[in-house]
């Protein structure tokens, strides 16, 4: 408990720091260090808590593996893609944060409301031109405007880039992300007011020995409808879900290519040896008591699966499904086959 100071000594103490015998430093140095505040800009609110920017990190973390192996295969060089940070910031400090001129590409996030904004840093952007132009990709400080064909290229490049961030955000939404136009100015490319909150993804890249960023620029607004599915937990069940049905898919494409064999058992006599070694072509072998408008049995592999009628379609045979055989479970025909052998 604090102690409660008597007059007396209250009266001692305000004498002593009268006099200078005492500092008033000394007494409240404690209690300054032990208030914590934290500053708060109310022009940026954070807008995204700190399992939101976790869920977002590992999203784009997928995205960065999938735009390394694209590139590698597409370039025919190493190259390196991997999330460096996530920050939420304004706007106006990305734009004002990236060089001029640069490849910025506005991009249209249907479903969602709004676009994101992709910008590739000139360096890295002049070495996919070089290789794709079969050069060497060689590290270059050119700083212009794209020419209309390095645009074409870009675009080329970038609607591929686009596909995997669609996989990556595949866990929780069908996204489908279309390139709008490529600027070279961001001054030209306000998708949204300068002081909106906006998540930057930043992606440290690497094409042979030319490093760069990528930055992928996202408005709050955009994802604000989707803000309650960026939590790890619906990220892991989301990817859990996604697992189980690409894998159920994965078997059923095997399974479609599988060939069994069906026929139709018509009917069956036992003949003895002699008669069938007698056999020959054009002889008449009567099915016991099998009758024309008897069901059939159709086997489906080893196991009877249905029955049927005969008929015909034009001048080809045929048969009808009718009733499902009930299945026989393997510890009966097992039994069954045993009791048969003895």
């Amino acid at each position: 408990m604090t102690e409660i100071l008597s007059q007396d000594e209250i009266d001692q103490l305000l004498s002593a720091i009268s006099s200078g015998e005492v500092d008033p430093d000394d007494y409240g140095g404690s209690i300054g260090e032990q208030k914590k505040v934290k500053i708060y800009d109310f022009r940026r609110p954070d807008k995204f808590s700190k399992d939101q920017i976790r869920t977002l990190q590992m999203m784009h973390e997928t995205f960065a593996r999938l735009t390394t192996t694209a590139l590698s295969a597409q370039l025919r060089a190493l190259v390196s893609v991997h999330v460096g940070s996530v920050d939420q910031l304004t706007y106006e400090e990305f734009i004002r944060s990236i060089p001029n001129p640069t490849t910025l590409a506005v991009i249209n996030m249907d479903p969602l409301r709004g676009s994101a904004v992709l910008e590739i840093d000139p360096s890295i952007t002049f070495t996919i031109i070089d290789r794709l132009f079969g050069g060497p990709g060689e590290p270059t400080k050119i700083s212009r405007e794209l020419s209309d064909i390095e645009l074409s290229v870009m675009e080329g490049i970038i609607v591929r880039i686009l596909g995997n961030l669609r996989e990556a955000w595949s866990t929780v939404i069908d996204l489908r992300p279309r390139l709008g136009n490529i600027e070279t100015n961001p001054q030209f490319a306000q998708i949204v007011p300068p002081n909106d909150m906006v998540v930057l993804i930043t992606l440290e890249t690497k094409v042979g020995d030319v490093e760069g960023m990528t930055n992928l620029c996202i408005p709050y607004i955009t994802i604000e409808p989707i803000i309650s599915k960026l939590s790890a937990q619906y990220w892991y069940s989301s990817i859990r879900q996604g697992e189980a049905d690409e894998n159920r898919n994965i078997i059923q494409d095997r399974l479609d290519q599988v060939f069994i064999p069906l026929r139709c058992d018509v009917g069956a006599i036992d003949l003895p040896l002699q008669q069938i070694l007698n056999l020959q072509a054009g002889d008449v072998v009567k099915l016991g008591s099998t009758h024309i408008s008897s069901d059939m049995t159709v086997t489906v592999g080893d196991r009877q699966k249905f029955k049927c009628r005969p008929g015909k379609i034009g001048s080809r045979l045929c048969v009808q499904m009718g009733d499902i055989i009930d299945e026989i479970p393997d510890e009966m025909l097992g039994s069954t086959k045993n009791d048969s052998d003895i």
